[in-house]
């Protein structure tokens, strides 16, 4: 027996949710890849401690949250191409809504679109977002506040507060 006994058990239930929530943080799923390969690197160096003495999902979670707010290097814009697609695309209603939601997102700060995510996207309780984000409930409060403001702003269409839940999920 070794002491990573139960990693790659771990990994293989809780891959395809955490890679969802790598991909919500960064809104590029070749950056959500690398988000989250960096962070298993490192709950597999603590992975003995963790499985013997805590949560191993929350703890990966805070180390997603935490690894994506430092991330210095983060594109901020698609660059256009100069080729139009070969096809046009019709998308129903709820992909456009996400589609606009998703470039509101990617212009609100990192540790507000870390607040939406774990809050509306994770369903996380206030207290439990406070802790994965390392400070306190009224943190959570305000940064959620300042967050679903940017986000009428930035999307109106999408201004009801459920409508953009529903959404998010």
């Amino acid at each position: 027996m070794t002491g990573h006994d139960g990693f790659r058990e771990f990994v293989l239930a809780r891959q395809q949710a955490l890679m969802r929530t790598a991909y919500l943080l960064t809104g590029d799923a070749h950056l959500a890849e690398d988000l989250l390969q960096s962070v298993l690197v490192n709950v597999a160096r603590h992975w003995p401690k963790l499985a013997r003495d805590g949560n191993p999902e929350a703890y990966t979670r805070k180390a997603l949250v935490n690894q994506y707010v430092s991330w210095r290097r983060r594109p901020r814009h698609e660059l256009p191409s100069a080729d139009p697609p070969e096809r046009s695309v019709s998308y129903d209603e709820a992909a456009l809504d996400r589609i606009v939601l998703r470039r509101a997102l990617d212009r609100l700060t990192r540790k507000q679109r870390a607040v939406i995510v774990l809050r509306f996207w994770e369903d996380l309780t206030e207290a439990q977002t406070a802790a994965a984000l390392g400070c306190s409930v009224g943190t959570v409060k305000s940064q959620t506040h300042h967050a679903l403001a940017r986000l009428r702003a930035l999307a109106p269409e999408l201004m009801e507060e459920s409508e953009m839940q529903e959404v998010l999920r």
